[in-house]
């Protein structure tokens, strides 16, 4: 049995790291705020823009100089995987899901004999997918030590996926990401980027008439090769900042659930102590009174 030395060791230690959980939990509560109200934000416009490239998109569609961007390469043989997760940890199984999640997907594609690159966007997303698929990973990219992502990062990652596809490295592009969805919920989803999803136009209503036709100017490929690059960035943008209101939920869950784990530690703790220190004194006075007998 721990003597009471220890047990009072470890009832400080466990009492200085419920102190740490609870100040991460605040944290990522203050943090939480305001990266749900960005994500929320982005999300009507980049739906928007994906509903006016599906417009573009259906006249230019079967055109032999439609952009590579929106009709890809014409084959389904390699392809990019983009994980997006958090560059720390502590979060439960925030980054695991997206880790496993990617794992499974490049498995069946390589079942369906198709070659898979990963570019992992964050460094646990990388140390995860390092154990197995360690060959199939390219380029990464970390923003670690930075407060908060803006859409020059997700540009960036445009730039480098756009001048994977000029050099021929892959044929689709996949992006790998936690949605958010409540606090302690966050949905890990698949979004393609390359080719360009075109999500047919609903059929309206009979009361409602024919579709709006619409005149560009200038001509649809001229609009197209100015928005697939703009809206490239914006749908990346958008998992950034779904995956970063995401992690600050997960994180806070996750730091709740050790802060009441760490208070019911130190009951059963304070408990085991009381109960041996009592039984330590009982002891002294059966010693005291034996002694006090025999003279």
């Amino acid at each position: 049995m721990p003597s009471l030395k220890d047990l009072r060791v470890r009832i400080n230690s466990v009492k200085s790291t419920q102190k740490i959980t609870s100040a991460m939990k605040m944290v990522a509560a203050s943090k939480l705020r305001r990266a749900q109200t960005q994500a929320e934000a982005a999300r009507p416009y980049a739906e928007r823009m994906e509903r006016m490239l599906a417009s573009l998109g259906a006249s230019v569609k079967n055109s032999p100089t439609a952009p590579k961007l929106l009709m890809g390469t014409g084959s389904e043989q390699k392809h990019l995987l983009v994980p997006v997760t958090a560059d720390r940890g502590l979060a439960g199984a925030f980054n695991s899901s997206i880790g496993r999640l990617t794992r499974n997907i490049a498995r069946r594609l390589e079942a369906e004999g198709k070659t898979v690159t990963i570019m992992p966007v964050g460094r646990k997303g990388r140390d995860y997918l390092k154990r197995e698929l360690a060959s199939r990973i390219g380029a990464d990219i970390s923003y670690a030590g930075r407060k908060s992502i803006g859409f020059a990062d997700a540009q960036d990652v445009a730039a480098r996926i756009t001048a994977m596809l000029e050099a021929g490295d892959f044929d689709v592009c996949t992006i790998i990401y936690n949605k958010f969805h409540s606090v302690i919920s966050q949905i890990p989803t698949e979004m393609q980027v390359i080719p360009a999803p075109l999500p047919e136009i609903e059929e309206a209503a009979p009361a409602a008439g024919a579709h709006a036709i619409y005149e560009f100017e200038p001509d649809e490929e001229t609009m197209l090769a100015r928005l697939l690059p703009q809206n490239l960035a914006i749908q990346i943008y958008r998992a950034l900042l779904e995956s970063a209101a995401g992690e600050h939920g997960a994180r806070m869950t996750a730091m709740d659930n050790a802060t009441r784990n760490a208070g019911d530690m130190i009951k059963r703790l304070s408990l085991n102590y009381n109960r041996a220190r009592q039984a330590n004194i009982t002891k002294e006075l059966i010693e005291i009174i034996s002694g006090a007998e025999a003279v």
